[in-house]
């Protein structure tokens, strides 16, 4: 059996019953270790679970998956996945090798930031599509996701923005001389997020273009979600630059149209002052 098991999103004692078990019965236990991470890191988990476990990067599970997948016909291979097992597309084409190789496979699901940032008060039927926001270079500054927030706010919703992680990445001389050398593990912080957003609103304003969103937006800054240390700040855009919300995982929601009761629980984490500039209009909450 191929198992796919989500971990959850604080530390080592967030992995389900049925997920330990599963572990504990594998012959090999790999760790993906490049879309996400867990507090404590590697050797709190093998300690927990009573196994080494193989670190999986990014080379091995996208290049070299029939070497996870080896024997899985014979023997229970485990594929740890931090938060649920498809929160990454990559996860989604292990499961079809498996079924091409004609092993069978089985998912073991956990909490993930997809469910896990209801927390914050905001109701999760009123998300609309989730973004990716990515480290801007020198040569690279991509905006499509400002154009996917303000399309789910024009329809109401609020969105969710997962922020970019960069684990055993090269810079671009090192891998154009093929040195294995990696560069330092960098985690986008809700201050950085929030301050290329504001560049892209104050940009496009420069141009004349109508803004589906502003340095003014009511926004909600969420750190270490499902930790004992988790933090929430409900504050403006423009606020959020300035934030430190410690350690990572960080991640950024854009709120659309409000409901009373979602002004009620944001109300809970805003900064002073930050919720004067509700209106409601027809019976509807919404941020000015």
């Amino acid at each position: 059996m191929f198992y796919l098991i989500g971990l959850g999103l604080g530390d080592a004692t967030d992995i389900t019953v049925k997920g330990l078990r599963a572990v504990k019965s594998c012959s090999r236990v790999y760790l993906e270790a490049y879309t996400s991470v867990l507090t404590g890191g590697k050797e709190a988990l093998e300690e927990f679970y009573g196994r080494e476990l193989i670190v999986a990067d990014r080379d091995l599970v996208e290049q070299q998956a029939d070497q996870i997948l080896k024997d899985a016909h014979v023997t229970d291979v485990a594929f740890l996945v931090v938060g649920d097992p498809f929160g990454a597309t990559t996860h989604s084409d292990l499961v079809l090798r498996a079924v091409n190789a004609g092993i069978p496979y089985k998912v073991i699901h956990n909490a993930s930031i997809m469910n896990a940032v209801g927390c914050c008060g905001l109701q999760l039927y009123r998300f609309g599509e989730t973004v990716s926001l990515v480290f801007w270079t020198d040569t690279w500054r991509p905006e499509s996701f400002y154009d996917r927030i303000c399309k789910n706010r024009e329809a109401g919703q609020h969105t969710l923005c997962l922020l970019d992680i960069k684990v055993k990445e090269q810079s671009e001389e090192n891998m154009m001389r093929g040195k294995k050398i990696y560069e330092p593990p960098r985690f986008m912080t809700v201050a950085q997020a929030a301050d290329q957003l504001v560049q892209i609103v104050q940009r496009r304003r420069a141009e004349g273009e109508t803004l589906g969103l502003t340095e003014d937006t009511l926004c909600v800054g969420l750190a270490r979600l499902g930790a004992d240390d988790q933090v929430m700040r409900v504050a403006t855009l423009q606020q959020l630059v300035s934030c430190d919300l410690g350690g990572p995982l960080h991640s950024l929601v854009i709120t659309g149209q409000l409901h009373p009761l979602e002004v009620d629980m944001l109300q809970l984490s805003a900064e002073a002052d930050v919720m004067k500039n509700l209106r409601v209009l027809d019976g509807s909450t919404y941020w000015s």
